[in-house]
């Protein structure tokens, strides 16, 4: 005969400041945990996100970045004339060959440099990323020292707003379009006339090349087409692979730090339900005396008290995943690790993060719950009785 879970949901309600500590306390570690998983997944969400699939970038082989990259112009033509290479209205090759440079530019906030990607681009380019556009202003004329800068780089970076000045190259360049990129990477770039920046920076090539497939299923052939010819020394990945590597360096650092952070935490929150649910078993020995003559087995005890710690483990992790929830209306720039570079991505959380979340908490629940749980079941009826 089981007891019922009203019975384990009134025992709960009726300490209600200890459910309350001891809930909070999980709370903050489903919290801390949560948020941490959202960080990783909103990052790798944001440079996900920026690819296609039917696009293809290329770089030097063995290049982890766009900046370390260079493609000689003599490379850049036999790339672009591979037939699988689809083809704009007006037949040409829809190819954008692109420079990309780092500079440090002020942040609005507190005055501090930081790293900012800034990329030539052709008409084909902005073909390529149907995801941009403008928001602000209008788009550079090409051959003019003209940019146009994405929306968290024009709100968090001084110089780069609509109508301000940039500095850099030896040359002044007029801001004078904003873009919003649909929350991707490059939300944090600063895009102007690919000739215009090659001359800038005194380039002689190119950092990448960026293309689309007449059909997706070509990439193989494309690929082996690109790294086994000898004049080439360049490999070729579909862009949503490219820039989903780019986030594995710091997505790996923030989840097992965020991770090894919670298991720390988890400990006191594990201690705090174990110490809750101790003293509430010595508070009702008469209680499961009680429970013991009326015919409830010890196994029905044990099941009631762990109940009840579970209970209070999901308690905490609904409360944490309410907390952390509300970060998603946030958004924060950091160095990504593997470019060096600004980039802004917001908290995201999955259904994936909240079955985590919820596992984690109910974990707590039952590590914290079990011991205790097995005291009230070993009980003797008689001596539960008689301390009552």
């Amino acid at each position: 005969m089981a007891i019922p879970l009203s019975y384990v949901a009134r025992s709960l309600a009726a300490r209600r400041l200890t459910t309350a500590l001891t809930a909070g306390g999980m709370a903050l570690v489903v919290y801390v945990f949560a948020t941490v998983l959202m960080l990783s997944a909103g990052l790798e969400q944001t440079l996900v996100a920026t690819g296609h699939d039917d696009n293809v970038v290329v770089i030097r082989r063995s290049s982890q970045t766009e900046v370390q990259s260079g493609i000689a112009r003599s490379q850049a033509d036999v790339v672009e004339a591979l037939p699988q290479i689809a083809l704009d209205a007006e037949g040409r090759p829809l190819v954008s060959k692109e420079p990309v440079v780092l500079i440090n530019l002020p942040k609005r906030s507190t005055g501090k440099p930081a790293n900012v990607v800034i990329r030539g681009v052709t008409e084909a380019g902005l073909t390529l990323r149907p995801q941009v556009h403008l928001t602000k202003g209008r788009m550079f004329r090409p051959g003019t020292s003209e940019v146009i800068a994405g929306r968290s780089i024009a709100d968090g970076f001084q110089g780069a707003g609509l109508g301000e000045t940039l500095r850099f190259a030896s040359r002044d360049w007029t801001v004078v379009g904003v873009f919003d990129a649909s929350h991707t990477a490059f939300d944090s770039e600063i895009w102007g006339d690919a000739e215009q920046m090659l001359q800038a920076f005194r380039r002689n090539g190119y950092s990448s090349m960026l293309f689309r497939l007449d059909d997706p299923s070509h990439f193989d052939e494309v690929k082996q087409a690109i790294e086994t010819d000898p004049r080439l020394t360049l490999e070729a990945k579909r862009e949503k692979r490219f820039y989903a590597e780019q986030s594995e360096a710091l997505s790996k650092f923030i989840s097992i730090l965020g991770t090894s952070i919670s298991i720390i935490f988890s400990i006191g929150a594990v201690i705090g339900a174990a110490i809750t649910m101790y003293a509430s078993v010595a508070s009702r020995t008469g209680e499961i005396g009680t429970l013991r003559a009326l015919g409830f087995s010890r196994k029905a005890v044990l099941t009631a008290f762990l109940l009840e710690a579970l209970l209070l483990g999901l308690l905490g992790g609904l409360v944490g995943l309410a907390a952390a929830s509300v970060m998603q209306a946030l958004s924060i720039s950091t160095t990504n690790f593997q470019t060096f570079a600004e980039i802004a991505f917001s908290f995201t959380l999955t259904p994936r993060i909240v079955l985590a979340s919820l596992i984690f908490s109910l974990g707590m629940g039952f590590v914290g719950g079990f011991l205790p749980a097995a005291r009230a079941a070993r009980m003797k009826i008689v001596d539960a009785l008689r301390a009552a």
